[in-house]
């Protein structure tokens, strides 16, 4: 898994006391203490590398028969960069952000820099964006706009910290906050639309994630394994699946939250849980169309034929679209703390702890092609932008990677 996720503890100081216990447990889990699941035997002790953002060197290597040439087509330096951090892609231009408060516009085709401005404040999310309006967000709550040239829109605010990219469609920004609510606001001037709240459980994840808009709705993943649709225009809720069921003895195990981007391919939305499924839905109606049990944090992507997702043990999944049915799982990878997939080309790439981003046929799962970057892994899921992945780099480098 990787590296430097954390659980995020969602309640009062007043209610915290249990949730130190809980990580006491978890502490004594690490250390390796056999007596706890020597007489629990029902219950599968979780691994808690996620909650305490270890910092264990990634394995070698893994040998392969080059039949692609990964390439850099471009780079760009931003800043130095923590997880949620994830470029946006509009048109011809690609717009990044860091936590210094660095705002940029690069061409991106060859990643020339068009501006760069400060926000004027440090920012906690990445870059929601469309052609009329950027925006980004603080921990303080301030949702900041600016036009496509760079030059101050508007602020809003909302109730706690801005976890996520924001979504921009159809002149509404979708805005997710630390407590669990999503906001709608105007695109043009920041006001406030509609908010959706829902109760989060004890003990959760951080998301980055936050959700994917098309066609009218608002697709986005809970704490507690539900994937929703809401009318972007108005917040009401659609309809409501459940991707995971939350289970066990204690907070950690009932943990079964959707920490990455829903994925959506003509009527079909799909989203994979922590410690739970991933599970595909009619877009219109919500229904069930198949799942399977696969645990993520990292998070999936689609092609015409198959749903590629990266487990929380680092292996590759191909699934069909249609059904569910195993294609083939790439395992070579399993202690390169690879992040989320992402479509290059012909192929599906991963980027790692080590910021390699290695390539996959995507008919047999085989590695094809690797190449070496920074030294420093993404801050998020890499995006497609053509036919090459752009990312940002924890190092603070914005890469966009293609093959020749």
């Amino acid at each position: 898994m990787r590296p430097g996720v954390r659980a995020h503890d969602a309640r009062p100081a007043t209610a915290r006391p249990l949730a130190v216990a809980v990580a006491f447990t978890a502490a004594m889990l690490l250390a390796g203490c056999s007596t706890l699941s020597s007489w629990i035997p029902s219950i599968p002790v979780p691994s808690f590398g996620w909650l305490t953002g270890s910092k264990k060197k990634p394995g070698p290597l893994p040998e392969f028969t080059a039949a692609v040439t990964p390439q850099v087509a471009w780079q760009a330096a931003v800043g130095r960069a923590r997880p949620g951090f994830a470029p946006a892609s509009v048109g011809d231009a690609i717009f990044a952000a860091a936590p210094d408060g660095t705002l940029a516009r690069f061409e991106s085709a060859t990643g020339r820099s068009a501006w760069r401005v400060s926000a004027g404040k440090s920012l906690s999310a990445g870059v929601g964006a469309d052609a009329n309006v950027i925006v980004v967000g603080t921990d303080k709550g301030e949702v900041l706009a600016f036009d496509p040239d760079g030059k101050p829109r508007w602020q809003a605010k909302v109730s706690s910290e801005v976890v996520s990219p924001s979504d921009v469609a159809e002149g509404i920004v979708a805005v997710s906050s630390g407590d669990g609510r999503t906001y709608g606001l105007s695109a043009a001037d920041g006001s406030r639309k509609w908010v959706y709240q829902r109760v989060n459980p004890p003990l959760t994840v951080r998301n980055y994630a936050g959700g994917t808009a098309t066609r009218g709705g608002l697709f986005t993943g809970t704490p507690g394994g539900k994937l929703l649709a809401l009318d972007h225009a108005t917040g009401t809720i659609g309809w409501e699946g459940s991707v995971a069921t939350p289970k066990g003895a204690t907070e950690l195990e009932r943990i079964a939250d959707i920490t990455s981007l829903p994925v959506v391919r003509e009527r079909q939305v799909c989203a994979v849980a922590f410690q739970g499924r991933v599970a595909c839905f009619d877009a219109t109606r919500g229904t069930l169309l198949w799942s399977r049990d696969i645990s993520s944090l990292e998070g999936l992507t689609l092609d015409s034929r198959y749903l590629y997702v990266t487990d929380d043990k680092g292996s590759l999944h191909a699934l069909d679209n249609a059904t569910g049915a195993s294609i083939w799982k790439q395992d070579k990878l399993e202690k390169r703390f690879i992040g989320g997939p992402v479509i290059v080309g012909d192929h599906v790439g991963v980027v790692d702890g080590e910021g390699y981003l290695h390539l996959m046929d995507r008919n047999d799962g085989n590695l094809v092609g690797r190449i070496a970057t920074d030294g420093s892994a993404a801050a998020a899921q890499p995006i497609a932008v053509g036919d090459r992945a752009v990312w940002q780099s924890q190092g603070g480098t914005l890469y966009a990677v293609g093959t020749r």
